[in-house]
């Protein structure tokens, strides 16, 4: 996909064009971090899978980035992170302040680029998903620092605040590419599948990846007082003593005894639990994937479901 990546990442370019010079150097700070764009990605296999190849398609990839990106300025700030990608947040070297205004700025240009499409249903979907992650960033902000969290709860917020865009990006796919009804909510299902496995995946990671691997700081989601799956089944699973430490560790915010949570995690198979969690999602996204002509696009989709779930980063 590089070709094409190569269209997206032009129009980012040119998108991140601005008089005020903080918003530029910000913005490109945020972006030239890289990442593994698999939002915009799935708007370009999408409508190439269903035979669309009109330019709109990298002006829609590259709008669901930078919707992306604001959220990752604003979860970092109300997060308190330090390290994203492998390198200092743009929170941690500009402040507080700037990260959100210029996250602020990114939402907005992400509305002028979809109204350059010219489609309501275009502008339906991306309001309908930006608004649902807002939800979602409320509804986990509510969940900090709660060990007692149901998981159809945490579920909810996968949903809400990380796999409604995924859903989004492949439902446009399908919108641009003028698709019946039927194969537009299928590409949607595979989307909202996905980008479950993807943060159930992330979720796991922080209790069995490295820093260095991650390009975050491993304990992040405790330090956070972020009640997880693996941590959710892990006190489900344990003795009354390691749910003790486990609920105070999420009560507090504390990384102290981490590597002693790490243990229990591990311990109780709370780990390989999650991931078999993500597969059942990955494989609800190959499932959707049926109604789609055969096509290389495709098969890189199917390719994407896989990777998704046995990735270490």
């Amino acid at each position: 996909m590089a070709d094409d990546m190569h269209q997206v990442d032009e129009v980012i370019r040119q998108r991140l064009s601005s008089d005020v010079a903080l918003i530029e150097q910000i913005s490109h700070y945020i972006i030239g971090a890289g990442g593994k764009r698999i939002r915009p990605r799935l708007v370009l296999l999408f409508a190439d899978a269903l035979g669309y190849q009109g330019a709109h398609k990298y002006e829609l990839a590259a709008t669901v980035e930078f919707i992306h990106t604001a959220t990752l300025l604003h979860d970092d700030v109300v997060d308190e992170s330090s390290l994203r990608r492998g390198r200092d947040t743009a929170n941690a070297v500009f402040g507080n302040a700037a990260s959100v205004l210029v996250g602020d700025f990114l939402y907005s240009r992400a509305f002028q680029m979809m109204v350059s499409v010219n489609s309501m249903r275009v502008l339906d979907v991306l309001a309908d998903a930006t608004n649902v992650i807002a939800e979602g960033e409320v509804l986990q902000l509510m969940n900090m620092h709660e060990p007692d969290v149901a998981i159809e709860d945490y579920l909810r917020v996968i949903r809400y605040k990380t796999a409604k865009l995924f859903e989004a990006s492949a439902r446009l796919g399908a919108v641009i590419a003028q698709a019946p009804r039927e194969v537009e909510e299928a590409c949607a299902d595979y989307g909202r599948s996905l980008g479950t496995a993807f943060q159930l995946v992330d979720d796991l990671l922080d209790y069995e990846g490295t820093t260095t691997a991650l390009g975050k700081n491993v304990g992040d989601d405790l330090r956070e007082g972020k009640p997880t799956l693996p941590l959710l089944i892990a006190m489900s699973r344990g003795s009354v003593d390691e749910r003790n430490l486990i609920r105070h560790a999420i009560e507090q915010g504390e990384v102290e005894r981490l590597q002693d949570i790490i243990g229990i995690v591990h311990r109780t198979g709370a780990i390989d639990a999650t991931r078999d969690a993500a597969r059942t999602e990955a494989e609800a996204a190959r499932h959707s994937l049926s109604s789609l002509p055969l096509s290389n696009s495709l098969n890189l989709l199917l390719e994407l479901s896989a990777r998704s779930v046995e990735r270490s980063s």
